[in-house]
C-alpha cells in the first residue's frame, strides 16, 4: 500500500525497527507497545519490566503513554502506535500537545492498513499525512524517518533533547514476529513494578 504524500520516506521493517529502538533504552523507560503487530514485535524484541503490551484497546496507547508520562515525569515514556490506532483517536495528539510532557516519545508505524483484521486501507493510504496531523495539532518534533539511520538519529535526539516529539516510519506490510503472552494480570502487575509504583 502507497502513501502518496510521503515521497522521501523508505517503506522499512518494524520488527527491525523496535529492536533498533529497544536498543537504545539505558535508562528504564516505559514503552507502550499498541495492540497486535506492534506489541508482538516490542515482545519479541525483549521483555522488559517498563514494558506495557496492549491487549485489545484500539486508539489507547498514545493516552496511556501520556498519562504515565505526567505522573512520572522523570522517566522517559515512549508510545508505539499503528496508523490505523492513531486515526481511532486524533484528539489524543492535541491533548499531547496542550499539556507538553517533555517526556513523551510517540512513534507510528504507518503501513496503511488495518492489519490484523484483514489489511483493509487506512485513510493514511490515501490523503491523511499522520505527521502533518501532528504538526497541526501542536506537535512540533514531529517528522518522517526517511530511512533506518534517520530513525535512529530522530529517536536519540528525542530521548536526549525532550518533546514531546512524534516519529512516523513507513512500514511494510509482514506480520508481526511471534505473539504476546495474553495474560492482562501478569501485564499489569510486572509493569506497576517496572515503574516502581508496586513491590
Amino acid at each position: 500500500m502507497s502513501v502518496p504524500h510521503v515521497h522521501n520516506a523508505k517503506v522499512m521493517n518494524r520488527f527491525e525497527l523496535t529492536k533498533r529502538l529497544t536498543s537504545k533504552l539505558t535508562h528504564e523507560e516505559a514503552v507502550i507497545g499498541g495492540i497486535g503487530n506492534t506489541n508482538f514485535d516490542l515482545w519479541m524484541s525483549g521483555q522488559r519490566p517498563q514494558n506495557f503490551y496492549m491487549l485489545g484497546s484500539m486508539g489507547l496507547t498514545i493516552p496511556i503513554a501520556l498519562g504515565v508520562a505526567i505522573a512520572q515525569p522523570q522517566r522517559h515514556v515512549v508510545a508505539l502506535e499503528g496508523d490505523g490506532s492513531l486515526l481511532m483517536q486524533l484528539s489524543c495528539l492535541a491533548t499531547v500537545a496542550e499539556r507538553a510532557p517533555k517526556n513523551l516519545t510517540i512513534v507510528i508505524w504507518d503501513n496503511g492498513i488495518y492489519q490484523i483484521t484483514g489489511s483493509q486501507p487506512t485513510a493514511s493510504a490515501a490523503t491523511a499525512d499522520l505527521v502533518a496531523i501532528a504538526q497541526g495539532c501542536g506537535i512540533a518534533k514531529s517528522a518522517w524517518a526517511v530511512d533506518e539511520a534517520d530513525f535512529d538519529r530522530l529517536f536519540t535526539t528525542a530521548i536526549a533533547e525532550g518533546g514531546p516529539s512524534l516519529i512516523a516510519a513507513r512500514i511494510d506490510g509482514q506480520p508481526g514476529v511471534g505473539a504476546t503472552d495474553r495474560d492482562p494480570v501478569q501485564i499489569r502487575a510486572r509493569f506497576m513494578q517496572g515503574l516502581g509504583v508496586k513491590r
